[in-house]
């Protein structure tokens, strides 16, 4: 592979956990609930995920294992602000707050330890025989590790589920109108307690591949605010999983631009500044999106607004 094809191959590992992340926030943002909780869900998911591979040596496990973390911190930030309808945007933050200091407990052991011969072998790059071998294509997208993969698979599903099956159409129609979906038999709390906590799995998945893959081993604050750029993600992708894709995978290229620069001749940039460029692009892009106002754009109507029946 030539250098442009590496670097875009490697702009897609790095967008991936951004991907998960984003992925899960879109379907909890699609019931109406803002949890900016994503950081905190993707260190929990990444200790619990990193500490269930280190114990048993099985990838699948630790999967899981990150799985229910995340989904775990998603179902505090339901009870409080469905069952009990406390503001979500203060929930969020403490589920951030929770997720950093659980992590830090849990992973005070674990610095230092790397990820088992076992999983890293089992998420080595596998090229998908026929579209792995389509000239530049197949070497960014199609020689990637399963973990890459399952993105690929879950932004599919996503987009199916929401767009084109009843479930999901019930899905939007709680997050847009809750009293309209509630006055329409459709179960406003179930929908919105489903949605949340298998938001909050794929957060917790995204924060495992940091930790299992993509360092490979764990370290203090392994997510580095990636949780934040992808509550920003949902907005550049204006809440459609397919936008998502491309949205990570940007924003993984600019996560990695400074390591590639660092290797060219007289490349005299500060680092530091090259490490605020993924942010610098977060704001401004916040700041575009905010002013191309418009229906196509627009968050789902009852995002952030706490829903009770007896209101109606």
């Amino acid at each position: 592979m030539n250098s442009i094809t590496t670097f875009l191959a490697a702009a897609v590992v790095a967008g991936t956990p951004l991907l998960f992340a984003t992925l899960g926030e879109i379907l909890t943002e699609k019931v109406g609930n803002l949890n900016l909780g994503v950081e905190g869900m993707m260190l929990m998911g990444s200790v619990i995920g990193f500490m269930a591979g280190l114990s048993t040596g099985s990838p699948i496990i630790a999967m899981l294992a990150a799985a229910i973390a995340g989904g775990f911190g998603a179902l505090i930030y339901a009870f409080l602000t469905i069952t009990l309808r406390a503001n979500q945007v203060v929930c969020g933050l403490t589920l951030t707050i929770f997720g950093t200091g659980f992590s830090s407990m849990v992973g005070k052991k674990l610095i230092g330890q790397v990820t088992p011969d076992k999983i890293k072998t089992f998420f080595v790059p596998k090229r998908i025989p026929l579209i792995g071998d389509i000239p530049f294509i197949g070497d960014i997208f199609f020689n990637q590790d399963v973990f890459v993969y399952l993105g690929y698979i879950i932004t599919l599903l996503l987009f199916i589920y929401l767009y084109k099956t009843a479930k999901g159409l019930n899905t939007m129609a709680v997050g847009e109108n809750p009293a309209a979906a509630d006055a329409a038999s459709i179960n406003v709390n179930l929908y919105k307690y489903v949605n949340t906590l298998i938001g909050g799995a794929l957060c917790g998945l995204g924060g495992a591949y940091l930790s299992l893959v993509y360092v490979p081993a764990w370290q203090e604050n392994v997510t580095a605010g990636r949780g934040w750029i992808a509550v920003a993600l949902v907005i550049f992708a204006t809440w459609r999983p397919h936008r998502a894709l491309i949205g990570a995978y940007l924003f993984g290229g600019l996560d990695i631009l400074g390591f590639r620069l660092q290797g060219l001749p007289n490349f005299a940039v500060n680092q530091y500044l090259i490490d605020l460029l993924p942010y610098i692009v977060t704001i401004i892009i916040l700041v575009i999106v905010s002013m191309k106002k418009s229906s196509k754009n627009s968050p789902p109507a009852g995002l952030s607004n706490a829903y009770f029946r007896e209101e109606r």
